[in-house]
């Protein structure tokens, strides 16, 4: 049985975001892990736009979820966004950047990998999700990143129908390499980017 979403009205607020459960066929499997069987609501102000992603990417360390990955086109803006499994996090697209200002030409004891989307053409910056200080100074170590939902949104020509993702997923004993291809949906609306962050500023 097939869910839909109740259409928005201009200028009517959106309702926090939330999980959509959504029938999808068992059978269907993507490389790098399984397809989620749900779609997700964006969250940030999809004015006048059907919310709803592609199908989900997982990445799972054994049978642990890691962190699930989904795409979509909305309007001129490319929306990515990356949901954490219970204990893991990943970090900021300007994670080196930041820690090399940090450091002031001092060197890490390690940098965490950042976030990296290629395989669409940019118009501009990307956003992102202001990502959380996990840094220890006192160890000269220098993190940031995310332990929650995060988007990354950047103005693109035309639409890809996947990108490539690129990074790092880690607990606090481990950490695994992120490879995937993510499918992006298409769709229509106007995003407001307030509550993002440029990336590198």
């Amino acid at each position: 049985m097939k869910r839909s979403l109740k259409p928005m009205l201009v200028g009517q607020a959106l309702p926090p975001a939330r999980i959509s459960p959504i029938w999808q066929p068992p059978e269907r499997k993507r490389r790098f892990g399984r397809t989620a069987p749900f779609l997700a609501v964006a969250e940030l102000a999809l004015i006048g736009a059907t919310c709803l992603f592609a199908q989900s990417v997982e990445v799972r360390h054994d049978d642990e979820l890691c962190v699930t990955y989904q795409a979509r086109i909305a309007g001129p803006y490319l929306v990515v966004q990356a949901t954490l499994g219970s204990g893991w996090h990943t970090f900021a697209m300007d994670n080196k950047v930041r820690a090399d200002r940090k450091l002031e030409g001092k060197p890490a004891i390690s940098i965490d990998k950042a976030t990296e989307i290629t395989g669409a053409q940019t118009e501009g910056p990307w956003y992102q999700t202001p990502p959380k200080d996990f840094s220890r100074p006192q160890l000269r170590w220098f993190s940031w990143g995310f332990d929650h939902d995060a988007l990354f949104v950047a103005k693109v020509k035309g639409g890809p129908s996947a990108v490539t993702l690129k990074g790092q997923a880690c607990t606090e004993k481990i950490c695994k390499n992120v490879d995937v291809s993510i499918p992006v949906a298409r769709g229509t609306g106007v995003i407001d980017l307030k509550g993002l962050v440029e990336v590198g500023k």
